[in-house]
């Protein structure tokens, strides 16, 4: 029976042996010949005998092997980051909201080149907050309202009044709205300008829980759905910049008696001018 292994077996030693001694003794003479050639080759060609020693071996060692090798990036330099303020984000055009502003929030704000910052809270603004504000010429307004931490504080309706008054006026864009977190008290008063802006009670529900999550309150929301927008119309015709300096923003609803009253009050300074 005729076996299907066709594996020679190990070579004897005696064979080993010859078979090195005739490979080693191949290559000396291949090396022989190409010295021999490389030395004619030389002396009809002026140019010098390329010195391949140690150092230069290092030397090319330490050069990139591909032509399109490019060197890995450089660490970011954190201080130069653009880091936003905690929960900021954009509210409409030309408006924002936030948390409190740190130092390391002032290169991005920077970058919105706001005219005005506005603060809800009570107590007095760093004066390293307010020397940034004078060095970028930004208008910094307070309207201090106290935390609403039910049941013992209720938001002042006459504050928040006068905040959305000053951010009606367009004069007064781009423009930063901030408390400590960007919670609560920034929610009361972007919630009333989702009102102002004709949006559902459910849709500024929602973005108001999403903004003051986990710790959303039921007074918060009250104070939106109860909170009397006439008085911030008023205000915007006696007080503000006028209907002429609203903002540009779609789903601005204005009463019909608010732009009936305007329109009064337009026309006897037009008489009175004359």
């Amino acid at each position: 029976m005729i076996s299907n292994n066709c594996d020679p077996g190990p070579i004897p030693q005696f064979l080993s042996t010859i078979l090195s001694q005739r490979i080693d003794s191949s290559n000396n003479n291949n090396h022989n010949n190409n010295n021999n050639n490389i030395i004619k080759n030389n002396s009809n060609n002026s140019s010098p005998i390329p010195n391949f020693s140690l150092n230069n071996l290092q030397q090319n060692q330490s050069l990139p092997l591909n032509s399109l090798y490019l060197p890995p990036p450089t660490l970011p330099n954190v201080e130069e980051d653009l880091v936003p303020p905690e929960n900021f984000s954009l509210v409409s055009k030309g408006v924002y909201r936030s948390g409190f502003p740190k130092k390391r929030n002032f290169e991005f704000m920077k970058t919105l080149r706001l005219k005005t910052v506005l603060t809800l809270v009570l107590e007095d603004y760093p004066e390293a907050n307010l020397e940034w504000c004078q060095s970028q010429d930004i208008q910094f307004m307070q309207f201090g309202i106290p935390g609403n931490k039910e049941p013992f504080d209720n938001i002042p309706e006459d504050v928040i009044c006068s905040a959305l008054v000053a951010i009606m006026d367009k004069r007064n864009h781009p423009i930063l709205i901030h408390c400590n977190k960007g919670k609560h008290r920034t929610g009361c008063l972007i919630g009333c300008i989702r009102r102002i802006q004709s949006w559902t009670l459910t849709s500024i529900f929602d973005e108001y829980r999403r903004f003051s999550s986990p710790k959303s309150r039921a007074v918060d929301q009250q104070f939106i759905d109860l909170f009397d927008l006439i008085q911030v119309w008023n205000q915007i015709i006696e007080k503000g910049g006028g209907l002429n300096n609203l903002p540009n923003w779609e789903m601005l609803n204005i009463p019909k008696r608010i732009n009936h009253n305007y329109l009064i009050i337009k026309k006897k300074e037009e008489e009175n001018e004359k």
